[in-house]
């Protein structure tokens, strides 16, 4: 099933994360271990377009943004919440990492960057902020949040 293995791969990722600070260092180790050209994270990839298809990820729909918490901090994923969005060609709400975030941004169509970024693994520290933003095309963005903190401002 998919969504057993979903659950499982994000575990795996969530536990390599365990005890690491929240910071740029971070992002560069993810690409390291799971380079967006390698096995897991082209999983990791098919696996949301396999949820979106079958419904059991991003279930909600608002301003553009195709969103939604797959796992809630305390279970698979340790003190992490994973969440995943599905963005093309838009700006989302702004908030606050009170406590960081660490994504992968997978492109769907075009050459989607996020926040500027390439394809691949990112990490904003404690206190970050900003208006999430996806530009010339469509991706999926997996962000885990430590405790699932995080503040949306209304700015």
């Amino acid at each position: 099933m998919s969504l057993q293995e979903f659950n499982t791969l994000v575990s795996g990722i969530a536990k390599s994360l365990e005890g690491r600070s929240v910071d740029a260092r971070l992002g560069g180790f993810l690409n390291e271990t799971y380079p967006k050209d390698g096995e897991t994270f082209q999983r990791l990839a098919a696996l949301c377009a396999e949820g979106e298809r079958d419904g059991w990820l991003m279930q909600r729909e608002g301003g553009g943004i195709k969103y939604g918490r797959a796992i809630k901090p305390g279970a698979e994923a340790g003190a992490f919440s994973v969440d995943v969005v599905r963005m093309k060609d838009v700006k989302g709400p702004h908030h606050i990492h009170t406590t960081g975030e660490i994504g992968a941004i997978m492109p769907i169509d075009g050459t989607p960057q996020f926040d500027g970024i390439d394809p691949g693994w990112y990490a904003y520290p404690p206190g970050s902020d900003h208006h999430p933003t996806v530009s010339d095309g469509d991706s999926y963005v997996l962000y885990f949040l430590p405790d699932g903190a995080i503040e949306f401002t209304g700015k």
